[in-house]
């Protein structure tokens, strides 16, 4: 069978057949700690399971607003605003079925084929394929771990120019865990503005966030919408599977100017229709409703990563950085002078899902993906297997 250019280029995200090869060995009675998919192991909170089976109970189980329901609109304004520092309108919110949409949509209705679009490498795999799906010309910058996983501004610089349609970021960042400074953010700014191109902001990690000073509404990572010139320019993507543990939900939302925000609601109304409307009044009871359990869920992913860091520093061969957002590990395995795929599989075969760092791009050769949103006591048993995976490396 023959496709369009514009599916042909898609790839499975590499989580996934990880994951796939890992239940397979489970099947054969092996013992696997899955460190590989990006979920939080946390139960949604009980106050906003009840508000999503209260709405169900009440009937709001029919067709609502493309856009989201009014309430959850302007929630979302309000909180959005406040963690950010700025001004946000209830009509600037689109709310979608997962946030994947908000970083499909936004970038059909802006890029033109042959447009050139920035985007981190190492980085999540949907930014490629919705580049290629748009048409649009894919422009990878590294992320360096030597500027804690930020943006190797000289190769950026070198790349942006007139055909620059959109940049994207991802701050805290998949898969590194990494945090781009504000000086960074105020560099490709002034270059954002300089060359009249708007920004993609994947914020979706932003308050997954550790050893940091609390913004205005709360430890939130540094936005680049918030800075001066910016907001006409800039789409957030944000959601609720990570920060409230609601992944299933498929719940997530974008923040734009309302013009483009008109035009991404059109797209929903002829894609997906709209988002369950009971989904949105649990998502609106998670915002509204008490954070306390946020907090405590981010609390222990700090101590987490602070024994997956330690533990994998500990082992020879391998060095990690402490990551400041997310729930990832990055860390680098290249004196091994093996390919990350050769040394994903050998831990793999000692009973840990990781993931290569080249399924998230080229630049991530020579690193893994670790996930610690896993218990304690499964994080102390990986790291014990990846110990005795590296001692025959260097044996």
């Amino acid at each position: 069978m023959s496709f369009t250019q514009r599916v042909a280029h898609l790839q499975p995200e590499g989580a996934y057949a990880v994951l796939a090869r890992a239940q397979a060995l489970e099947r054969d009675g092996r013992d696997i700690i899955h460190l590989e998919i990006g979920e939080p192991d946390f139960n949604t909170g009980a106050n906003v399971s009840l508000a999503g089976i209260r709405a169900i109970s009440e009937g709001r189980t029919r067709y609502n607003p493309p856009a989201g329901i009014v309430e959850l609109r302007a929630a979302l304004a309000a909180d959005a605003g406040q963690r950010r520092g700025m001004t946000i309108r209830p009509e600037q919110v689109v709310v979608s079925p997962g946030a994947k949409p908000n970083l499909f949509f936004p970038t059909l209705a802006l890029v033109e084929p042959g447009d050139e679009v920035i985007y981190p490498d190492p980085g999540f795999p949907t930014y490629a394929a919705m580049i290629g799906v748009a048409g649009g010309t894919a422009v990878p910058v590294p992320l360096l771990e030597e500027n804690d996983f930020s943006f190797d501004l000289a190769a950026f610089d070198a790349l942006i120019n007139e055909r620059t349609k959109l940049i994207i970021l991802n701050s805290p960042g998949n898969p590194t865990g990494g945090i781009m400074p504000l000086a960074d953010l105020e560099h490709i700014a002034a270059a954002a503005q300089k060359y009249d191109c708007w920004v993609l902001s994947d914020e979706i990690y932003g308050r997954l966030v550790y050893d940091s000073p609390a913004t205005p509404g709360g430890h939130t990572a540094p936005s680049i919408a918030a800075l001066p010139g910016m907001a006409e320019r800039t789409v957030i993507m944000d959601g609720f599977s990570k920060t409230f543990s609601m992944t299933g939900w498929r719940l997530g939302y974008g923040i734009m100017p309302e013009a483009l925000a008109d035009r991404v609601q059109l797209l929903l109304t002829h894609s997906v229709g709209c988002t369950a409307h009971f989904t949105q009044y649990a998502g609106l009871e998670a915002i509204t409703g008490p954070q306390d359990w946020v907090d405590e869920m981010v609390a222990a992913y700090e101590v987490r990563r602070n024994l997956l860091v330690d533990g994998l520093n500990a082992i020879p061969g391998i060095t990690c950085q402490m990551p400041q957002g997310a729930f990832y590990v990055f860390p680098n395995i290249q004196s091994f002078g093996r390919s990350s795929d050769e040394i994903a599989n050998l831990i793999l075969e000692a009973g840990v899902a990781v993931l290569p760092g080249t399924s998230f791009g080229a630049h991530g050769e020579g690193y893994l993906r670790l996930v610690y949103a896993n218990s304690l006591e499964n994080i102390a048993r990986a790291l014990e297997r990846i110990g005795e995976s590296a001692s025959q490396l260097v044996s």
